[in-house]
């Protein structure tokens, strides 16, 4: 079951409930728990609530347009003079926002919208006449009686974009999960014969999974069915592959790499991370064969996806879960059962610095605690 946000939940409906009513923009990363909590506040919120996933129908304006207007049960406004060609992108975008602004229910009344990844808006503004989509879109919602909450999972592109935002926006950000409150998912999985055991379990997940939501539920399951409840081992079998874990990492590796430039020298990047961090600018050129120059933009575009994080002048990844993924799979070969038992070890020794290496490593793993392949890495750029 998803985590609960209580006092999350209670910050939304408080800016729902001013006047006039604020709109609250929920930013967080993969996994953090953006729909669960949607899907909550929809229940609570009532059957005047629609929920609508720009990222999946955001293709054309005319597109957008039709797909949202055929989910909602609201009444659409009447077009304007001017306006009603739906097949020219400038004047679908324009009724797009008029029917936001002043869609009502069946009996009349104002709607709450729910709109998912709104950061999507962006793609029409490569369509002519609507380079200013997003600035738009911001005016549309300002302006309506209807309220709005916003959700985006890359949190370092919303802060700039939304950094001249009218004050009616809000942001919310969504932390991960605590210690206690993973202890405290692992009731419903029969993890721990005693409160002291869970609390201990959760804390060893917590650390493992950073408090990632979707994380934490994957590898508790997984733990779970191991039987053993070790955690270690458990990760060391969702790194493969097809496992749920790894799949999860896969789907926000993938994703994140394409919303940014330069795809090639970017994963050359994250390779040299994977090995080694946090690193400098300079060290990170270094290790690409690139200039400084080159490298910096490099690094800015992997930051904007919230795949780096920058701390002191030093780069490392955001996801350490992720960090492990990379190791693992940004190899010619995929890893195998001892490649997946070495580095899930030595990625829980480095979570929990308390640990001795040689303690919780099997012997075949302490015999083979060098890193399982030593490339020499260089990169072709092809333009």
């Amino acid at each position: 079951m998803p985590a609960e946000r209580p006092v999350i939940e209670r910050r939304i409906l408080t800016a729902l409930e001013a006047v006039p009513p604020r709109i609250p923009v929920v930013v967080g990363g993969c996994g953090i728990g953006r729909t669960s909590l949607l899907n909550r506040l929809g229940a609570r919120l009532g059957p005047d609530t629609e929920r609508i996933d720009i990222e999946r129908a955001a293709t054309t304006p005319e597109g957008f347009l039709a797909a949202v207007t055929r989910a909602t049960r609201c009444q659409a406004p009447a077009a304007e003079p001017g306006t009603d060609d739906p097949r020219a992108a400038r004047a679908a975008f324009d009724r797009l926002c008029a029917f936001l602004a002043l869609a009502r229910t069946p009996n009349g009344g104002s709607v709450t919208f729910l709109l998912d990844e709104v950061l999507e808006i962006r793609t029409f503004q490569s369509f002519p006449g609507l380079r200013g989509a997003l600035r738009e879109f911001w005016t549309a919602l300002c302006d309506s009686p209807n309220r709005f909450v916003l959700t985006t999972r890359f949190v370092s592109r919303a802060r700039r974009l939304f950094r001249d935002a009218p004050d009616r926006f809000e942001f919310v950000h969504l932390p991960p999960l605590s210690p206690t409150e993973v202890g405290a998912s692992l009731t419903r999985l029969g993890l721990g014969a005693t409160d002291g055991e869970r609390l201990e379990l959760g804390r060893i997940i917590h650390a493992l999974t950073d408090g990632r939501p979707r994380y934490v539920r994957l590898l508790a399951e997984a733990t779970a069915a191991v039987g053993a409840g070790d955690p270690v081992s458990a990760l060391a079998a969702q790194m493969a592959p097809d496992a749920p874990l790894s799949m999860a990492c896969r789907f926000c590796y993938e994703l994140r790499l394409h919303r940014a430039r330069g795809y090639g020298a970017l994963k050359a990047i994250l390779e040299v991370l994977s090995l080694e961090e946090p690193l400098t600018l300079t060290e990170v050129a270094h290790r690409l064969g690139r200039t400084p120059g080159s490298t910096k933009d490099y690094l800015s575009w992997l930051e904007d996806v919230d795949l780096l994080s920058v701390r002191h002048k030093r780069y490392s990844f955001a996801d350490p879960m992720l960090r492990l993924w990379v190791h693992l799979h940004g190899q010619a070969t995929p890893p195998n059962e001892d490649d997946l038992a070495r580095e899930a070890q030595e990625y829980a020794v480095a979570r929990f610095p308390y640990m001795e290496s040689d303690q919780a490593a099997t012997p075949a793993v302490a015999a083979g605690r060098k890193t399982r392949r030593d490339h020499s890495r260089s990169m072709i750029e092809i333009d």
